[in-house]
């Protein structure tokens, strides 16, 4: 969906970045909705965060050890085989003796038929590894993400979320098969090989030990820019996916406003912007690969020259030779095998970075310590002086708001548009945390109880109805485990859906559509409602959720409601919704400016007469 700022500028120019377009006649303006998550991740400077995602490794201790061992196994098979390799040309070719050949030629063959098994078997015993570290990462953030309040969602947006629990993961378990099956023998051979080298002549090793400390300092660097940029490009499909997200969503808004034209636009340009970036970073990584070969390749090239003059002086076997090239030639392709590494670090990094912002918040779940109460509530309910605001940024959106209802009653709440009511209803099953005051349930202060316990007596209905995947009875039955068809069919006949259900062919089981596309406003918030009632909750919650329904179903529904065993908030914008209501409370840009039945407010409150006349007026007309 367009950004309401953007309606109506002409000639749109897109900022390189795509996060804000400049328009000729006005200033430029920043696309919020955007950026917003996204642009900051929030995350603590220090915090260690590859050691974050390491420490997922202790679970696997077994097949870590496992791989690594055979790692070091085909490490040591390598490093020998230059030496073996100087024995037979010295002893075996140039004595012309072929039963040296034959033997260490058998040995080598064997060592490298070792050396393959164990790379085949570290490979199974990575991967068993890295997709066990996968999966319990996948399974950790998805379970934060349950944990997040409102204001964890400020901090990071839906695509940026979904996204690290997707992409940088992969990128987490790439890196970590990559250590365990090459990584570390790269810098281990390179250290490994200049010492054998030594061994084999210390005059032609000493050019290595110079050379290759300066190539290393060199893919340093690289690396430290590599995980900065690559940083960048995970942000970067942040903002496509949030593009690709709002586009999906708000497809029918963008046909009916025929914008389509300019959201590919804005498409364009974020993808523009991400295909830049990754070729930013992709350019750092190539450029190391033939800058380090033709270093290595000048060291090789004065080591052969250096080393045919000492061959012609008999300072040098030809063998000695032979390995002090084999071993150049293979740190050659080590380095190699770096920039490949550098780059899947620099990916990997960068998303263990991500990744650990998300696990390192500090969320609402609670720890076991804490002894709190997990009472069988009855409903009734008090306020006493409560206000909430969603960051120090932001005015208070509630402001000492206090009232008190029994159990078992209809409470209604009438206010315009931002008045609160949201908010207010938000604070009973904690789902927000207050900013100051107290509410109490049964007279026991909210704090002090179980959240967990407390929300499993609740039932909430949003404004926005939300339809999961499956069949109708799978998503009644989603609002309480293990129900009964019978529970389920006397939810629905509640909320006043069981007629339309079972003019479906497949009755309880008609299949939804993505978010119930196929149903309409007021059948999705009926079968809502359904699920909410399923679970007999002690306190039910509807945040304007009749708003859909005609006059009549809305009537019966009513009616229905009020003979549930539970205490019921209502949230309307009509007052015909709750003039039934035992009690309506009155908001007005966030402070409660009245209590009372419909009689009362009509006598005393003059804000509620004025919008009482007013709807009667629309209804007359």
């Amino acid at each position: 969906m367009a950004h309401p700022d953007l309606e109506g500028c002409p000639k749109q120019k897109w900022s390189e970045d795509g996060k804000s377009f400049e328009n000729p006649t006005g200033p430029k303006v920043q696309l919020a909705a955007l950026a917003v998550g996204v642009s900051k991740l929030q995350e603590t400077p220090g915090v260690p965060y590859m050691k974050k995602v390491f420490s997922y490794l202790r679970i696997y201790k077994l097949p870590v050890s496992i791989a690594l061992s055979l790692m070091v196994l085909e490490l040591i098979v390598e490093l020998v085989q230059p030496m073996l390799m100087a024995k037979i040309i010295d002893e075996g070719i140039l004595q012309e003796d072929l039963s040296v050949v034959a033997v260490w030629g058998s040995v080598l063959l064997g060592l490298s038929l070792i050396a393959f098994a164990a790379g085949i078997t570290n490979s199974f015993f990575a991967a068993h590894a890295s997709q066990g570290v996968g999966h319990d990462l996948r399974r950790d953030l998805f379970h934060k993400v349950q944990e997040f309040t409102s204001n964890h969602f400020q901090k990071f947006s839906t695509p940026g979320l979904v996204t690290r629990m997707t992409n940088d993961v992969t990128q987490v378990q790439g890196l970590l098969f990559m250590l365990m099956r090459i990584a570390l023998r790269a810098p281990l051979f390179i250290i490994g090989g200049i010492i054998m080298a030594f061994f084999v002549h210390p005059g032609l090793a000493t050019h290595l030990l110079i050379s290759v400390p300066i190539l290393l300092l060199f893919l340093f660097w690289i690396l430290t820019k590599g995980v900065v940029l690559f940083r960048k490009v995970q942000e970067k499909l942040d903002r496509v996916n949030t593009v690709i997200r709002e586009n999906l969503s708000g497809i029918r808004l963008i046909k009916g406003f025929n914008r389509g034209d300019f959201e590919e636009d804005r498409f364009k340009h974020v993808n523009h912007s991400l295909t830049n970036q990754n070729k930013k970073a992709l350019w750092m990584m190539e450029v190391a690969m033939p800058v380090v070969m033709l270093g290595m390749n000048i060291v090789i090239i004065v080591i052969l020259w250096i080393g045919a003059v000492q061959l012609d002086l008999q300072e040098v076997k030809a063998g000695e030779l032979v390995a002090i090239i084999n071993y150049a030639t293979r740190i050659l392709f080590t380095f190699s095998v770096f920039t490949f590494l550098i780059m899947n670090y620099s990916r990997g990094s960068a998303s263990a970075t991500r990744i650990a912002a998300v696990l390192n918040n500090d969320t609402d779940h609670l720890h076991p310590e804490q002894a709190l109460l997990k009472q069988t509530i009855r409903g009734s309910l008090r306020f006493e002086n409560v206000s909430f605001r969603y960051g120090e940024q932001f005015s208070e959106t509630l402001k000492d708001v206090s009232f008190s209802t029994e159990e078992h009653k209809t409470v209604g709440i009438l206010g315009e548009t931002g008045s609160g009511k949201t908010t207010l209803l938000n604070l009973i099953p904690k789902l927000i945390e207050k900013t100051s005051g107290h509410i109490f349930i049964d007279e026991t202060e909210i704090d002090e109880m179980d959240r967990v316990h407390l929300r499993r007596q609740i039932s909430v209905v949003p404004q926005e109805a939300h339809l999961f995947s499956g069949s109708i009875k799978e998503n009644i039955e989603w609002g309480k485990d293990g129900a009964t068809s019978e529970e389920i069919i006397a939810a629905a006949k509640d909320a006043q859906i069981h007629d339309f259900i079972m003019s479906l062919p497949d009755g309880y089981d008609t299949r939804l559509g993505q978010k119930g596309i196929t149903f309409s406003g007021g059948q999705k918030q009926r079968l809502s409602i359904a699920r909410a009632l399923v679970r007999k909750p002690k306190i039910l919650i509807l945040d304007d959720s009749t708003s859909a329904l005609d006059a009549h179903t809305e009537s019966r529904l009513l009616e229905t409601l009020k003979k549930q065993d539970c205490t019921i908030f209502l949230v309307a914008q009509k007052i015909s919704s709750i003039r039934a209501a035992d009690q309506i409370l009155l908001l007005h840009q966030g402070e409660l400016i009245g209590s009372g039945s419909h009689e009362d407010l009509l006598k005393t409150s003059p804000y509620y007469q004025s919008v009482y006349k007013s709807q009667m007026e629309e209804d007359v007309v």
